[in-house]
């Protein structure tokens, strides 16, 4: 595409580098010389046809920017070239002057809607004729400039589009990783058995859950919710999920040896103030993380736990009734030097261990979210159920209240179900 710029006079002289190109049309020699004269005086770059056939084989050569045409010419007339002007394809626009000796309304309306731009009277005046031919120069100065910005749009949106696609597979192949950090769904450690599911309401997420064993007779669960969305919150996950790998237990952050040499773990307390004190002095981002972190005694069902700004941990006993597990407690990365408490319980034979993210209980509904309580609700109702298939109604539930919709934010679920020494 040729851009054609005008100086701020709208003479062509301004415009040296590229000059405005001028078709005259005429079937007769004289005319054309004439009018050929004066505009090359003028700093134009001129073209001549003796006829509307040979202007068009000039115009579907190049294109013009100003094209003055006799109306009456032996052939095709000036306005039937006119019209077949208008219907070649082009980038920029062609500003179409017809020179006429006719005078009537009717005639110049029509010529208007044939696709002229403007009319000149023979014999042409020469002042009229500059003055119409700046005209001209300015609309197609606005046309051709419009053309190169909706070019320059068009390659805009296409070099944004290959980045967010190249981007849209990278989430993608995040996405399989972050799934990845969660591999095993299912878990059987003899006298206990756990669950996973996690839902990112994006690409990626900040949500985490897992378990890891501590010795032959202890477990750890662990739900974590990284604040914010996208990139940022699954690396952090993804950094967590390596201070809290079972496949890595040198570099997990919950477990110590003890004077002996044998493996053992912090509490869950101290736990959350050693991850605390990592993500202020170490890491040093402005995120934080809520958590729900429980050591799981398999032999006689005690449990140790901790509630860092997460929702309640809930057990559903056997016999059906639901009881919340916590102590509230700080998020975590917030505060330097806060403290954790952990709390105490027994799971007995049946009972079934629940750590939920809040994507499940600040999810929304017509009756507002979800809450705590229509969690519980929802637990009860679902106390037949085992292992995955109450994960899955879960789930089926959670996005009844949502009526459907996709969830605003990150689900995640652990359920760890107690079976006890046989």
């Amino acid at each position: 595409m040729t851009l054609t710029q005008f100086s701020p006079d709208d003479s062509p002289q301004g415009a040296a580098a590229a000059p405005v190109r001028v078709l005259v049309v005429d079937d007769s020699r004289a005319q054309r010389r004439i009018l050929t004269m004066q505009l090359e005086r003028w700093g134009y770059h001129v073209t001549e046809a003796e006829s509307g056939e040979a202007a068009l084989d000039f115009c579907r050569a190049q294109e013009f920017d100003i094209v003055l045409s006799d109306w009456v010419m032996t052939g095709m007339t000036g306005l039937e070239f006119c019209q077949a002007f208008r219907a070649l394809p082009r980038e920029g626009y062609g500003y179409f002057i017809l020179l006429t000796s006719k005078s009537e309304k009717a005639e110049v309306a029509d010529g208007l809607e044939n696709g002229a731009d403007d009319f000149l009277s023979k014999p042409v005046n020469s002042d009229e004729l500059r003055a119409r031919l700046r005209a001209g120069q300015r609309i197609v100065s606005m046309q051709n400039e419009l053309v190169f910005k909706n070019h320059l749009v068009s390659t805009t949106l296409g070099q944004i589009q290959k980045l967010y696609d190249s981007l849209d597979r990278d989430l993608i192949e995040a996405r399989k990783l972050q799934q990845s950090l969660v591999r095993d769904r299912f878990r059987d450690f003899g006298l206990g058995r756990a669950w996973l599911m996690i839902q990112p309401s994006g690409h990626v997420g900040g949500d985490l859950v897992g378990s890891f064993i501590i010795d032959e007779r202890r477990i750890a669960l662990f739900s974590v919710d990284v604040s914010g969305h996208g990139v940022a919150s699954a690396m952090m996950t993804a950094r967590l999920a390596g201070l809290l790998s079972s496949g890595s237990p040198d570099q997990n952050i919950a477990l110590c040896l003890t004077a002996e040499g044998a493996r053992d773990a912090w509490p869950p307390d101290e736990v959350a103030a050693r991850l605390n004190r990592m993500m202020i002095e170490d890491v040093q981002v402005e995120q934080y993380f809520t958590m729900a972190y429980a050591e799981i005694d398999l032999l006689d069902g005690q449990v140790h736990l901790v509630q860092a700004g997460h929702p309640y941990p809930m057990i559903l006993r056997r016999t059906g009734r639901i009881e919340r597990v916590g102590q509230g407690g700080m998020p975590i990365g917030l505060i330097p030097g806060a403290s954790y408490q952990s709390e105490s319980t027994v799971l007995l034979p049946g009972d079934r261990l629940f750590l939920v993210s809040d994507g499940v209980t600040e999810c929304p509904g017509q009756s507002g979210e979800l809450g705590e309580d229509g969690l519980a609700a929802i637990l009860k109702s679902s106390a037949g159920l085992q292992g995955q298939e109450l994960l899955e109604s879960l789930m089926w539930d959670l996005s009844d209240h949502a009526d459907g919709q996709d969830f605003p934010d990150d689900v995640s679920c652990l359920l760890f179900e107690y079976t006890g020494p046989v």
